[in-house]
């Protein structure tokens, strides 16, 4: 899975896994999900928002599968 930091006040990191379609969110508290089934033009979208915040609360959460997968740190 590829993983790129990105500038947000919420979320630390942000994963993609083509393959499964599998989007991997960490946020600053270091708690990390994954969204099923999200394509991939999803996740562009995502990292080319303004507000990567607002992008996933208004088009990725309330419309993906998701499992809390741990913390991380660091």
């Amino acid at each position: 899975m590829l993983r790129s930091r990105v500038e947000s006040s919420t979320i630390a990191m942000v994963g993609y896994d083509e393959e499964e379609q599998v989007l991997e969110i960490t946020f600053r508290d270091g708690r990390v999900y994954h969204f099923l089934e999200v394509p991939p033009e999803r996740v562009l979208s995502l990292l080319r928002a303004e507000s990567k915040g607002r992008f996933f609360n208004r088009e990725i959460k309330p419309d993906f599968e998701y499992r809390a997968v741990g913390r991380r740190w660091g």
